[in-house]
């Protein structure tokens, strides 16, 4: 995300609610659409720059990946996320 900034600095930076919506819209079509037609099904209009700076986070924080044919998926797993810090072996 910090290369994607540094290279444009005109990208506006996402207010928690726009990562928010994005986030729950690939949750809800997840491994549906593209990066292109998940923008254009978004609930809100978002700038292209703005919400490939939502992408970049919410990969780099392992929430969503692309497969193949550059479809997204959400991959976040909480209750998995949960039951693995509650492990000695593992400090969070």
């Amino acid at each position: 995300m910090d290369n994607l900034i540094l290279k444009n600095s005109f990208v506006r930076s996402p207010t928690l609610d726009t990562v928010l919506m994005v986030e729950k819209t690939i949750d809800e079509f997840s491994g549906e659409f593209n990066r292109t037609m998940l923008w254009k099904n978004l609930p809100r209009k978002v700038m292209w720059q703005t919400y490939l700076v939502i992408l970049d986070y919410l990969e780099s924080i392992n929430k969503i990946a692309f497969d193949k044919h550059d479809n997204i998926a959400y991959i976040w797993n909480p209750k998995l996320a949960k039951k693995l810090g509650l492990r000695k072996e593992i400090e969070v």
